[in-house]
């Protein structure tokens, strides 16, 4: 009976990986198919072909930049804004604990057309209230990073409070005791407890961003970012050039799992 379950466990594993991976093997080998659909079926040769495409759409090119740049933005600011809703949510108790630890949760929970619309809404009044046509005011990549924030601050704050609960908060009072400033017992105790933390929580909010759609389509003014790319183009029809795009991203982010492991 147990080397029979034994072999149950290992078959859903098996299952549950090529669940997880054959979409991705799908997806890779039509960039390498030399037909004008993503697909592999009917595969018509081997080509490399559409990387150079994909090198030579600029306004693709253009796009997934203003990816990047979106989420390294989002990456570091909810890295601070969650680093520190965390230590004031631990470092609190009661009801204002549960309240602040309410409000930002409920962050997640709120659909993100929901975040779009009122990110959009909330800046665009507050312009044609002061009567400035300052930048920061407008719809742009800037609007998308405040909305994506508003939300994925809250998820590496989820990290960074179960870090926290197996933080020894008596090393503290032992290092002010000793005569170190709370600076320093910031940046040499309690930092790099949290580090792997942190370290999640930028790559979460990071691939989060990466892949946003909803917030950023109705704040992103007349720019695009790659998910906005990817869904006009669903209109004239997508070539293999996603899939070229696709696998490098997939090539990049496997990489960077081993280099963290």
């Amino acid at each position: 009976m147990h080397k029979l379950r034994l072999n149950l466990a290992h078959a859903y594993m098996v299952l549950f990986l090529l669940y997880m991976i054959a979409p991705l093997v799908v997806m890779s080998g039509a960039a390498f198919n030399d037909s004008k659909l993503p697909s592999i079926v009917p595969w018509k040769g081997f080509t490399t072909h559409w990387f150079g495409e994909m090198i030579a759409d600029q306004r693709m090119m253009l796009a997934f930049g203003n990816s990047l740049w979106v989420a390294v933005a989002v990456a570091v600011i909810s890295i601070l804004v969650g680093t520190a809703s965390a230590i004031l949510i631990n470092s609190i108790s009661g009801r204002v604990r549960t309240v602040v630890y309410g409000l930002m949760i409920s962050t997640i929970l709120i659909p993100g057309v929901v975040i779009g619309i009122s990110t959009m809404i909330l800046w665009t009044k507050m312009g044609n209230a002061l009567g400035t046509e300052f930048f920061l005011f407008n719809p742009g990549l800037h609007l998308s990073v405040l909305g994506q924030v508003s939300y994925i601050a809250a998820m590496v704050m989820l990290l960074v409070l179960a870090r926290l609960q197996s933080f020894d908060a008596g090393l503290e009072e032992a290092a002010l005791d000793l005569g170190a400033s709370h600076g320093q017992v910031m940046r040499r105790i309690l930092l790099p407890h949290l580090y792997p933390a942190l370290g999640a929580g930028a790559a979460i909010s990071f691939f989060q961003s990466i892949e946003n759609f909803n917030v950023t389509l109705f704040t992103r003014g007349g720019a695009d970012t790659l998910t906005v790319y990817v869904f006009s183009k669903v209109r004239s029809g997508i070539t293999p050039t996603i899939n070229a795009l696709a696998l490098l991203l997939i090539m990049v982010t496997l990489v960077l799992a081993v280099i963290y492991e």
